[in-house]
Order: structure tokens, then C-alpha cells, then sequence
């Protein structure tokens, strides 16, 4: 079971080539795919059309869509968040910390290709998918 970034659906959805969406390509239909609300949020937002906008939606929709927020992750966000900000690290966008925070506390692995998330692979415990 992986989560997948936000960073790799754009990237597949707009049929970019890239080692990530390779692997996502080979995950698809053999191990069990995560699609967090968040993330959720994120790829969709994008979309101009609405005929893409549907498409995306009912693809990613065939996965399991769980939420990636609540009040346990939230404080544990903000402790990871301060811990990676004591060892001079700062992430640049809160989502990515909810994201990878879930990850790390759920012991899954995340298939990214944002920068953002390598501080938590470093220091955090954030296994690459």
C-alpha cells in the first residue's frame, strides 16, 4: 500500500515522463493506492476543464480516499514541523507536512517527486514508495 503525492498525479494527469510516474504507472492495478483528501484537493484544483476535471475525479475516485487530518495529526504536524525548524530545515508548504507527517504515522510509503518532502525522508523517517 503507497500514498501518492499531489506532485505525481499533476504530473501524470498531464502526461509528463518521469520516474515517478513510471512507478505510479507500474503501481496501478497490482498494489492498493492511497488518495488522501488533501491531495485530493490539490490535484483537482487544478483542472481548467470540466471535462478533465470529471476525469480526474473519477479516476482518482477508484481509489481509497481516506482523510489525512485530525487533531492527533494535527499537533503531530506542528511537532514535526518545529523539530525539522530546530535542525534548520523549513518546509515550504504546511500541506506537504500533513501529508508526510500522515505517512511517517501510519507507516506508509509516499511516492513524491516535490523537494519538500526529502527534510522529512531525512530526519523524520518518511519512506520513499
Amino acid at each position: 500500500m503507497i500514498v501518492v503525492d499531489s506532485s505525481v498525479w499533476i504530473d501524470f494527469f498531464n502526461g509528463v515522463s518521469s520516474p515517478e510516474v513510471e512507478r505510479l504507472d507500474r503501481t496501478i492495478g497490482k498494489d492498493l493506492i492511497v488518495v488522501g483528501d488533501l491531495v485530493l484537493t490539490e490535484v483537482l484544483q487544478g483542472f481548467r476543464s470540466d471535462a478533465d476535471f470529471n476525469a480526474a475525479r473519477s479516476a482518482l475516485l477508484a481509489f481509497d480516499v481516506v482523510p489525512m487530518l485530525g487533531l492527533e495529526l494535527a499537533i503531530r504536524t506542528s511537532e514535526n514541523y518545529r523539530t525539522l525548524r530546530a535542525r534548520g530545515v523549513t518546509v515550504r508548504k504546511t500541506i506537504d507536512m500533513i501529508i508526510g507527517t500522515f505517512c511517517i504515522e501510519r507507516e506508509l510509503p509516499l511516492l513524491f517527486s516535490d523537494r519538500d518532502f526529502q527534510p522529512l525522508v531525512d530526519h523524520l523517517g518518511l519512506v520513499v514508495a
